[in-house]
């Protein structure tokens, strides 16, 4: 990937685009430093993290969230429409159409996107307003903080109402504003620009705890040497799972196809082999998101509006797979990834519309008859393959936090279990984007 990066720079059009991408990297990172006014982000932060699906939350936005800053929400609103809609379309005839009507059609189902977008983005700064507009408590001491200032309230006329729509204005706002950043990365810079962003989240996350953190404790002489020997070790553990997910990404079972030889008119086509590529992580990281989000939702929800929720029994004995009836949370977890991976699958990959195409093409896997005997075939293999898929991401799920707790309780959480896959994805994904557009560069200068 750094011999990639390195060729990359060297092309005047690429580079540019590089250029274009890390600027608007740097404006969203920016924004997500930018205090709301009138917000106390002590409180804020302190109320953050006495909840468990809030505290997901803000490692996927760089620690944005827990600071109270105008990017807070991130681009989860738009992954949540994106998610809702693709979904949608499998469903609904009229999006299904819109999906095989060419570029009008991606343009329909994106400008639907983005009021969707809209909509949860007001839905969820709700929420966060409301749970901890006027005060919020502090799960170690049970003390009331306020967590908007007096004088923004008395700016608003001391009408609490008004103060809140305020605050879910620009939470919206900069949800929005993510969005935008993301789209125009896609556009003018290499790589998908939402997918980017997510990616520096995690990683800006990261990078705080293993080198802003360490830093800031040797400033103020707090600084353990033990603490060097636990950074190496969770570096060598990070880089070994990170290797090994890369490794199974990278897996696949390929088909093979013959296609047979056809004469139209004076021209003979056809008569080539190719392969049907099935890989094994094919629903990526999708499964993992629906699956937490599913079963986060207790979380949500009680750590929301029940005050005493921190220490319940629930919270104490269930939540986040703790305590004695912990095997409960990962059951149901383990559950839900076999059902999501083998409903993904299904999405991403249609034996029957397969089958037809390659038989409508006048082609045939050896050894399998066409028609409904290949479609059969193709969903035998698919189910396999979505199978060991699922047993990965089960695994994917508790082997990294159990690994990254030899190195230190403090580093369990540094990466998520969806944070992980989504870093390998995106690099890789950025990497095919940037190679691509080498080849096409050097068959442009060899056709000229």
């Amino acid at each position: 990937m750094f011999e990639t990066l390195k060729n990359a720079f060297k092309v005047k059009e690429i580079r540019k685009k590089l250029i274009i991408t890390l600027l608007l990297l740097l404006v969203y990172r920016l924004g997500c430093y930018i205090p709301v006014p009138g917000l106390a982000t002590d409180a804020f932060s302190t109320a953050v993290e006495g909840n468990n699906f809030l505290t997901l939350m803000n490692s996927v936005t760089g620690g944005a969230l827990a600071n109270g800053t105008l990017f807070a929400l991130g681009i989860g609103p738009y992954i949540n429409s994106s998610i809702i809609v693709q979904l949608l379309c499998v469903g609904i005839p009229a999006l299904e159409r819109l999906t095989k009507q060419g570029e009008e059609g991606k343009k329909k189902i994106a400008a639907i996107t983005r009021w969707l977008t809209l909509a949860l983005a007001i839905i969820q700064a709700v929420g966060v307003v409301i749970a901890f507009g006027s005060s919020a408590t502090d799960p170690e001491t049970g003390e009331s903080l306020n967590v908007i200032s007096s004088q923004v309230t008395a700016l608003f006329f001391g009408q609490q109402w008004l103060v809140y729509i305020y605050m879910i204005i620009l939470y919206s706002a900069g949800a929005m504003l993510t969005m935008w950043l993301g789209e125009r990365i896609t556009e003018y810079g290499v790589g998908n620009g939402i997918s980017l962003i997510i990616f520096l989240g995690i990683i800006s996350t990261a990078g705080t705890t293993l080198f802003i953190e360490p830093i800031q404790q040797a400033v103020a002489g707090t600084f353990a040497p033990s603490q060097i020997i636990s950074i190496v070790l969770f570096i060598i553990i990070a880089i070994a799972i990170f290797a090994a997910i890369v490794t199974v990404d990278l897996a696949e079972r390929r088909v093979p196809v013959q296609y047979a030889k056809q004469v139209k008119g004076r021209k003979m086509y056809g008569g080539q082999s190719t392969v049907i590529p099935i890989k094994i992580s094919g629903s990526g990281v999708m499964p993992l998101i629906f699956a937490f989000a599913i079963i986060s939702l207790p979380d949500l929800i009680m750590g929301l509006f029940w005050d005493g929720y921190s220490t319940s029994w629930y919270a104490q004995n269930i939540s986040n797979g703790q305590g004695p009836w912990g095997w409960v949370y990962i059951l149901v977890l383990c559950l839900l990834i076999f059902a999501f991976s083998f409903f993904y699958a299904q999405i991403q990959f249609n034996p029957e519309d397969i089958s037809k195409s390659i038989q409508q093409n006048g082609g045939f896997i050896p050894g399998i008859r066409p028609g409904r005997p290949t479609a059969d075939y193709l969903k035998k293999i698919s189910n396999r393959i979505t199978l060991f898929g699922a047993i990965f991401l089960s695994l994917v799920a508790f082997v990294p936090s159990f690994a990254f707790s030899f190195a230190g309780s403090q580093y369990v959480n540094v990466f998520s279990t969806t944070g992980i896959l989504i870093v390998v994805s995106v690099a890789l994904e950025f990497d095919k984007q940037l190679q691509s557009q080498l080849m096409m560069k050097n068959y442009k200068g060899f056709l000229k």
